[in-house]
């Protein structure tokens, strides 16, 4: 009886302690299965954070060349001129010159036009027509037609004209004594078969205020091309 008993006490222990490996067991494993959750949270999270901050850094580099852009713009704003090419052309040689300056440089194109036209006659050297007259009398201000409205606005003024007798013709002069170019800078050119700009374009400064910047003007012949328009224009600009 007694050896019954203990077989029973011993297989009711066997037991209890099976029982509490398996909870153990169990334990153990959900503390185990916990542990990669948290883990994989905090890996997310990271993730998460790294990814926003990778988002966020190219928005401010956009930002910055976003800005660096309109300081560029607002830069190049300010360095621009606004330019006028103005021309006298009797005959029609001054004319596509003054084109090409007008198109080098970006710039505004006006003809200086008589309100009396030239007629060939006028225009015949030593017979005493209306041009020797003209030439001959230094107060001589022949009318213009027209005029430029918004002269304000420019900065550089490109003026061509013929050789008439050694000087610019006398309707130039009306056309510079029209306007107050103070401060702007002025060019002149001028076309000729033979004689140079010589002092025509001195002559020119004593008709305009002291503030002009003159540059330094040059003679065309007939049919000069426009890279060799291009050309000077380029080298007296950046002088």
């Amino acid at each position: 009886m007694k050896k019954s008993i203990c077989v029973l006490f011993s297989f009711m222990l066997l037991l209890i302690v099976a029982c509490c490996g398996n909870i153990a067991a169990e334990g153990g494993q959900e503390s185990v299965s916990e542990q990669p959750e948290v883990q994989t949270e905090q890996v997310i999270g990271n993730n998460r954070e790294s990814s926003e901050t990778e988002s966020q850094e190219p928005s401010e580099s956009v930002s910055e060349q976003e800005q660096e852009t309109a300081t560029e713009q607002e830069q190049g704003t300010d360095m621009e001129q606004k330019i006028l090419v103005v021309y006298f052309s009797a005959t029609g040689t001054t004319e596509p010159l003054a084109e090409y300056a007008a198109e080098i440089l970006n710039a505004d194109l006006y003809e200086i036009v008589p309100e009396v036209p030239y007629t060939e006659e006028d225009l015949a050297y030593y017979t005493n027509g209306r041009a020797d007259q003209e030439q001959n009398d230094p107060s001589s201000r022949p009318a213009l037609s027209g005029s430029v409205q918004n002269m304000e606005e420019y900065d550089m003024i490109v003026i061509g004209y013929p050789i008439w007798h050694g000087q610019a013709p006398r309707i130039i002069s009306t056309f510079l004594e029209s306007y107050d170019f103070s401060g702007k800078t002025m060019i002149p050119f001028c076309t000729s078969h033979s004689s140079g700009i010589g002092s025509s374009a001195d002559n020119l400064h004593e008709l305009c205020s002291d503030s002009v910047n003159w540059l330094e003007g040059k003679r065309f012949e007939a049919e000069t091309t426009k890279e060799a328009m291009r050309t000077w224009l380029e080298n007296v600009i950046v002088k």
